[in-house]
């Protein structure tokens, strides 16, 4: 997954779509950067820690990175939460896999970005896990389809 910086969006949605892949028995790699290296080395913000954990989930330790021109040869499927984000992704070259919108998983979605919530408060992280988690099962049934 990817995002600006790696500290809230995509850093959740690595968690998330880790624990639902765990769940279901998928071994998949799962791994999320920012296309900015502004936040690199900084931890997962503390809002995002706190509504993860307050929804049950282990988070384990995270750094914030910037996405390497390795990753667009490495991982099978590259998610970007934005417009912005994906064209990022698509200026550092043509994927070997596929580039997609991780909200284009999320049933009736009405937009295809995932909001930013490190300007705003609480409840804008949670709406953040619950846009993430609500695009996941589709995401990973995907994968699953994919593998066959």
């Amino acid at each position: 997954m990817v995002c600006t910086g790696n500290i809230c969006r995509s850093a959740m949605a690595e968690v998330v779509l880790a624990d639902a892949a765990e769940k279901l028995g998928l071994d998949i790699e799962v791994d999320s950067a920012g296309i900015s290296s502004e936040e690199a080395g900084n931890p997962m913000d503390y809002r995002a820690v706190r509504t993860l954990k307050e929804a049950g989930y282990d988070v384990p330790p995270h750094t914030a990175r910037k996405i390497r021109q390795s990753d667009l040869q490495n991982f099978d499927l590259i998610l970007a939460m934005t417009d912005g984000h994906y064209r990022g992704v698509r200026r550092l070259g043509e994927p070997a896999g596929e580039l997609l919108m991780y909200r284009s998983f999320e049933p009736g979605a009405t937009s295809l970005d995932v909001p930013d919530p490190w300007y705003g408060d609480m409840s804008d992280f949670r709406e953040t896990l619950k846009t993430v988690e609500a695009a996941t099962p589709e995401i990973l049934r995907y994968i699953e389809d994919s593998d066959r």
